[in-house]
């Protein structure tokens, strides 16, 4: 995928996450956040049928390097970190401070759990929705 492309739909995934986080499962008001989720997945399945995400997230964690840097400061070099997990990394990152040589191995980390949060978020949302409605 071109990384036009990417940073786009990452884009738009991030403002449906941060939209979605605030709203409880079963709520009508995740109904648009869910309705785009759902879009962008069924598009990443369709242009990459194969990924298993669950299995990326575990494994993107072993293909980042961490550096120390000489500010004392633990740092990760941007570069390793695979797609699509750096443009949504980027996306998450937005106005986060960081040195030039790389962004902070702490942001690093708290963006994965943030990320495995929203994920169990949104399948609660999921199953919410899929539940009958009782009058």
């Amino acid at each position: 995928m071109p990384d036009d492309e990417l940073r786009e739909l990452e884009a738009k995934r991030r403002k449906a996450l941060w939209m979605l986080a605030n709203v409880s499962p079963g709520d009508s008001k995740a109904f648009d956040a869910l309705s785009i989720l759902d879009d962008l997945e069924l598009q990443e399945r369709k242009d990459s049928p194969h990924t298993d995400k669950g299995l990326e997230l575990n494994r993107v964690l072993d293909c980042v390097t961490v550096q120390h840097h000489h500010s004392g400061i633990d740092i990760i070099l941007e570069q390793t970190i695979p797609q699509p997990w750096r443009e949504r990394f980027v996306q998450a990152s937005v106005g986060s401070t960081r040195l030039v040589d790389g962004p902070y191995a702490g942001d690093w980390y708290k963006f994965l759990s943030g990320w495995e949060a929203e994920m169990r978020h949104l399948e609660a949302h999921r199953a919410a929705s899929s539940k009958p409605k009782l009058d």
